[in-house]
């Protein structure tokens, strides 16, 4: 009878252990609640509370500006762009330094995170001269009638800069877990490429795809410095919600910046939240 008591007990035992290890998880999540209101919640609530010094009908004349209206919608559609160059090219650069050796693989996986370090001015600067009528980029492009400054496209090229490395870093873990025995095996039993990569790495790597597309949209969507420069500020053309925003600023008019910016912010939790859902969606299929 003594060994069925004592394993009985032992998980017990094992709940008690976890609930020491759990100690302490009160004054933790408040520390970090705290920390949370004070560095997010607090400033995006003083958004909202900037925006409520104009009248309702002065949010909606700053709301339906046909200005404002361009410029978020140029600023969603060319961040949506990038967000998909950034998968699809991060996606191939993370497979790359994962699953191949190659002559400076170091090197090349630690350029990956540049753009992180970079000041924004800085890469702006840079790829407005390599990309400009005389750049070596830009002049080739120029011949074939292809600009890249002062066009959506060029705001693309900025926004794929900055976002490229959040699909690196965020798929690279997840390709590494991913034994190639098991691609192996599937090609032995007469799979071919297109059937591995749509059912066995498309649902491994299905979650960590969309969380690095949904990181590197968020990034591009609140851009400046690297994609002023390559703007040129050309309003209906080339004008950004964030220079909308720093230009009211600029001249006192901090209630319309935060409407501007509050509309932007909840047309972006909006979609964040449909991402994740998606996200949610496909982790549940896979399970």
């Amino acid at each position: 009878m003594r060994p069925e008591v004592t394993t009985a007990v032992q998980p017990l035992a094992v709940k008690k252990q976890r609930r020491r290890v759990l100690g302490g998880l009160g004054l933790s999540l408040g520390y970090s609640v705290s920390w949370l209101s004070l560095l997010v919640l607090l400033p995006l609530s003083m958004v909202f509370v900037t925006m409520a010094g104009l009248p309702l009908d002065g949010i909606w004349k700053v709301v339906a500006s046909r200005q404002v209206l361009s410029a978020v919608r140029l600023s969603f559609w060319t961040a949506a762009a990038s967000g998909v160059v950034s998968t699809v090219s991060g996606a191939l650069l993370a497979w790359v330094l994962v699953r191949y050796r190659f002559p400076l693989k170091r090197l090349v996986d630690a350029l990956v995170d540049l753009p992180f370090a970079l000041p924004t001015a800085v890469a702006g600067v840079t790829l407005s001269v390599l990309a400009g009528p005389s750049g070596w980029i830009g002049k080739p492009l120029a011949a074939a009638g292809v600009a890249l400054v002062n066009a959506p496209a060029g705001i693309i090229v900025a926004m794929v800069f900055i976002g490229v490395p959040f699909v690196v870093r965020t798929l690279q873990p997840v390709l590494q877990d991913l034994e190639p025995e098991t691609e192996d095996a599937a090609e032995s039993l007469g799979a071919g490429r297109v059937q591995v990569i749509r059912r066995i790495l498309l649902p491994a790597t299905g979650p960590a795809l969309v969380t690095g597309f949904t990181l590197a949209f968020s990034r591009a969507l609140g851009e400046y410095g690297s994609v002023v420069f390559m703007t040129g500020n050309l309003p209906f053309r080339t004008e950004i919600a964030p220079v909308i925003i720093k230009a009211k600023m600029d001249n006192g008019a901090y209630a319309g910046a935060a409407t501007v910016a509050a509309m932007m912010l909840l047309a972006a939790f909006l979609l964040l939240v449909a991402l994740s859902g998606l996200q949610n969606w496909q982790r549940r299929r896979t399970e």
